[in-house]
């Protein structure tokens, strides 16, 4: 019984010791790759100021709407990208799919949506995008291998978004569902933050 609660303290322990403060967060200032990390278990994380913010250097896989092509946020230079992923299969992405389609629509020049299709059939997947009249491509990642990139980040966590600032460094993280009344301020406030002068 003694070695049993000595084992159960034990592992207390190295739970605590991986525990996030509430000042944690991903990134970690200019150049640096975006770790994710929940501060607090929170699921709507926001990372100021800009110069905190770790960058993803790229994320790009097999387009869902161009077979055959990639696609991926370095496409879309100079640009807010929200990453959503989601599958045909995700209750929640149905309500959100039309949000997120709004959004590209009110954003004009200054955002782009990218999905992440995750664990789906090529074929359901399409037909959601159709059915739903969406216009912004997805990377395909069936096998979750494009994901898998983003250091940290909760696979399992469907629908979530990631929303990129124009020099592709990590702004926002949304563990939940998210609607344009979410997303269209933090894109107005993203794109009219001032580029950062590339160093001399």
């Amino acid at each position: 019984m003694r070695r049993l609660v000595a084992l159960l303290l034990g592992a207390l322990l190295l739970l605590a010791g991986c525990g996030v403060g509430t000042d944690a967060g991903g990134g970690g200032g200019p150049g640096q790759e975006f770790q994710f990390v929940a501060p607090g278990g929170q699921t709507r994380i926001t990372y100021d100021p800009p110069e905190s913010r770790g960058a993803i250097t790229d994320l790009r896989g097999e387009s869902l709407l161009r077979p055959g092509t990639e696609v991926g946020i370095g496409d879309f230079a100079g640009k807010v990208r929200i990453l959503n992923i989601w599958g045909s299969w995700c209750g929640p992405c149905r309500t959100e799919a039309p949000e997120l389609q709004a959004v590209q629509d009110a954003a004009g020049d200054d955002a782009v949506v990218l999905g992440i299709d995750v664990r789906d059939d090529r074929q359901a997947a399409l037909d959601f995008v159709t059915d739903r009249g969406l216009t912004y491509d997805s990377i395909y990642d069936f096998p979750g291998r494009t994901l898998a990139r983003l250091g940290g980040y909760p696979r399992n966590v469907v629908p979530s978004t990631i929303v990129l600032d124009r020099e592709q460094r990590v702004a926002a993280v949304f563990l939940v569902p998210v609607g344009s009344s979410d997303l269209l301020p933090l894109v107005s406030k993203l794109a009219a933050e001032p580029e950062t002068a590339p160093a001399g």
